[in-house]
This record gives structure tokens, C-alpha cells and sequence, in this order.
């Protein structure tokens, strides 16, 4: 074997090796020979001729991309700081190649531009209460923007949307007046709560000594009628007698003692141990 066979063999081995690719799931490889595109390697084992061809290999997996914080004058004439992130993914490899000269610089671009114009129609209330709004419209765009790029714009998702320091300060205080405000309220319902309870329990005592009084009284006129039967039943004619009575009943009032015989008219008093007769 000659050195010149030993050299060639050497040379071919190492063009061998050099030229070996190994292409990852995550990516896919584009292939040029002599400057023009030939072809797309997928993932796996691949081997290119050294110096005449080259790959480029493409993320084909989801990527995001940053936009950076940027001042953006809202409707309301406000220098908001405005700061968002895109997701999107490569759906065409040869066309995020060839068709522009770096696709994730221009998406960036393109999503500030847009988050600007975007933002610049609102007041700040309005875009720190619509984000998903603003990430809606941003997507929608971009996704007309792009169609040329070979990506997909997924989603675009606001991180922040700050005001100036002095903005801030005012809408602290609103906010903390405000809980002020509901936390007096709720003092002041609580307070007309306690009254409206205290009112009731009131007008319920005092209907209940209304109806004492009324069962009191209805009590009496029923001991009325009960002496006025009795009065009419046993002691017609004999106004004596019935007056006699009534002294005993007052008598009974200080723990005396009547006594009334069965056959009738001559009730005794009992003073203490002591009857006396009430005639």
C-alpha cells in the first residue's frame, strides 16, 4: 500500500466523519448543495458531502419570544410601560428560512408595533382591564402579518401594563377611599341592623304587657260575671247576705278563712283559729 493510498484513505475518513449530522425530534434540517436548497432532512442519521453541502437546522418545537418593556401612550395621554410575550411555532421551515432573513427578530417587531397601536386606542382603565382583549387583537394580527413567515402565532399573553409612579399613587388612594367607603357602609348596616333588632324586641315587650294587661283585665270581668251569676242565683232578695260575703272575700285577701254552711245563708269568718259568725 502506497502513501498516497494511505493519505486518500485518511481523507476519506475524515470527510466520513465531517460530514455525519445527527438531527434531534425537536428539529428538522434544510439542506443546501452548492448555495441552492435540495432538500429537508427529518430527525435521525444524515450525511452531507463536506464543503459542497451544508445544513441549517429548525426548531420545530413551541418558542417564545419576549417583546421587552416599552413605553406606550395610551388614549387617555398616559406613558404606560407595556411588556408582553408571544408563543408561536414554526409550521413551514423552508419558508422561516428562506422567506425572511430572521424570523424571531421580525415577530418581535411586528408584536411591538402592534402592541403599540393596539394600546394606543385605549385609556388605561380600559387596556388594564381588557387584556385578553389586547392579546385577542395582537394575536389576530400577527397571525396576518406572518403568513409568509412559515411560523404560527399561538397565543400572545400581556405580562404587564404599568403606569407612571404618580398614577399609581392616585389609584392607590381611589382604591383605598374606596374600601373606606364599603367598610362604612357595612358599619352603618350593621349599626341599622342592631336598631331595627332593638326596635323589634321593643314593640314585641310591649305587645306582650298589652296582652298581659288585656288577659288581666278580661280575668276580672270574667270574676265580675261569676259574682254577678252568683249574686243572682243565691242571694235574690237578700242584699245582707251578699254583702256580707263580699267582706269575707276581701277578708280572704289577709289570709282569713270562710266557711258557708251547706243549708246556706250564715257563712262564718274564721279570724286565725277563731270562727266568728258573720251575722
Amino acid at each position: 500500500m502506497g502513501p498516497n493510498l494511505v493519505v486518500f484513505g485518511m481523507f476519506t475518513l475524515l470527510a466520513f466523519f465531517v460530514g455525519i449530522r445527527i438531527i434531534r425530534p425537536t428539529h428538522v434540517g434544510l439542506i443546501e448543495t452548492l448555495g441552492k436548497y435540495t432538500g429537508t432532512a427529518k430527525p435521525g442519521f444524515h450525511w452531507i458531502i463536506p464543503v459542497i453541502q451544508r445544513m441549517y437546522l429548525v426548531n420545530m418545537t413551541e418558542q417564545m419570544v419576549d417583546t421587552e418593556p416599552q413605553t406606550v401612550i395610551t388614549k387617555d395621554n398616559l406613558n404606560a410601560i407595556v411588556d408582553a410575550v408571544v408563543y408561536y411555532k414554526v409550521t413551514d421551515p423552508k419558508s422561516s428560512m428562506y422567506n425572511v432573513n430572521d424570523h424571531r427578530s421580525q415577530l418581535v417587531a411586528l408584536a411591538r408595533t402592534t402592541l403599540r397601536a393596539v394600546i394606543g386606542t385605549m385609556t388605561f382603565t380600559d387596556a388594564n382591564e381588557n387584556r385578553s382583549l389586547i392579546n385577542s387583537q395582537i394575536e389576530t394580527v400577527l397571525d396576518q402579518e406572518t403568513k409568509n413567515y412559515g411560523v404560527d402565532v399561538l397565543r400572545v399573553e400581556i405580562q404587564k401594563i404599568e403606569a407612571p409612579h404618580e398614577v399609581q399613587n392616585a389609584m392607590n388612594e381611589v382604591v383605598i377611599a374606596e374600601r373606606i367607603r364599603i367598610a362604612s357602609t357595612e358599619k352603618a348596616n350593621a349599626a341599622e341592623i342592631e336598631a331595627e333588632g332593638l326596635k323589634r324586641a321593643a314593640i314585641q315587650k310591649a305587645e306582650g304587657m298589652k296582652q298581659a294587661e288585656v288577659l288581666e283585665a278580661e280575668g276580672k270581668a270574667a270574676a265580675i260575671q261569676l259574682v254577678n251569676e252568683a249574686a243572682d242565683k243565691y242571694f235574690v232578695g237578700n242584699a245582707v247576705e251578699l254583702k256580707r260575703l263580699e267582706v269575707s272575700l276581701d277578708a280572704v285577701k289577709d289570709n282569713s278563712k270562710i266557711i258557708i254552711a251547706k243549708d246556706g245563708i250564715n257563712p262564718q269568718l274564721l279570724i286565725g283559729d277563731i270562727p266568728v259568725s258573720a251575722r
